[in-house]
């Protein structure tokens, strides 16, 4: 079928626009050697500003993370995590990736959550971990108990969670995230803990339960600071 110099001219016109979505949809890539990140710079763009390169010195590729020290544990949820992001590690910017370590306490949990800027590859350092994640609708989950060693991937902006299965011992794992700046939702405090808060209407609505039980859920995370 023989197409007319109009709709060509469409056709190339959507091609242009599906590519460019897809550049888009991660970080830009890096247009020079390094930009490490200026925090200080009043300039606002996709990111941060890059710092003047005659001023960059070997520290700014560098981060004394600690990350083989074990952190403390002790909030409600059993977790902590600790972020090696752009903010704590100028020289990331423009590169795409970050770090984190994750702490879990004997049965801690690292509650539901998604990173709307990231993939997650996951390696277990010490313990075993029950994890998965959550399909958009249908809402199909991809769980499975991963040991010391195992690696795990947690597709981009799918919700997802870990939980160390043992009633003693602490667990420990490392991931690298495609981002420089992953960004993170908590489902629970998103949800029930927003400032201002959801109409408790809508949520009562939406969770099919009483108003009271909804009143509840929003004061446990109102001021909650774990997150």
């Amino acid at each position: 079928m023989a197409f007319s110099a109009s709709q060509l001219l469409l056709i190339s016109a959507l091609f242009v626009l599906a590519s460019w979505q897809q550049a888009i949809a991660f970080d830009p890539s890096p247009l020079q050697d390094f930009c490490v990140a200026d925090l200080n710079s009043p300039v606002k763009v996709n990111g941060f500003a890059c710092k003047d390169p005659m001023a960059v010195t070997p520290d700014d590729f560098f981060n004394a993370a600690k990350l083989d020290q074990p952190r403390n544990t002790m909030n409600k949820f059993g977790s902590i995590v600790t972020n090696i992001n752009v903010t704590q590690f100028p020289g990331l910017n423009t590169l795409g990736i970050s770090y984190a370590r994750i702490d879990y306490a004997p049965l801690g949990v690292n509650t539901p959550h998604l990173h709307p800027r990231a993939t997650e590859l996951l390696t277990v350092l010490e313990g075993t971990l029950y994890l998965g994640f959550v399909t958009s609708n249908p809402n199909k989950l991809f769980s499975k108990v991963v040991k010391k060693g195992d690696v795990f991937v947690f597709p981009k902006a799918m919700i997802h969670f870990q939980m160390n299965l043992d009633h003693e011992k602490p667990a420990a794992a490392l991931s690298s995230l495609s981002s420089q700046n992953p960004g993170v939702i908590t489902i629970a405090s998103a949800v029930f803990g927003s400032k201002p808060p959801i109409s408790d209407d809508v949520l009562a609505k939406a969770f099919q339960v009483e108003k009271k039980l909804i009143d509840w859920l929003q004061s446990q995370f109102w001021d909650n600071t774990n997150y």
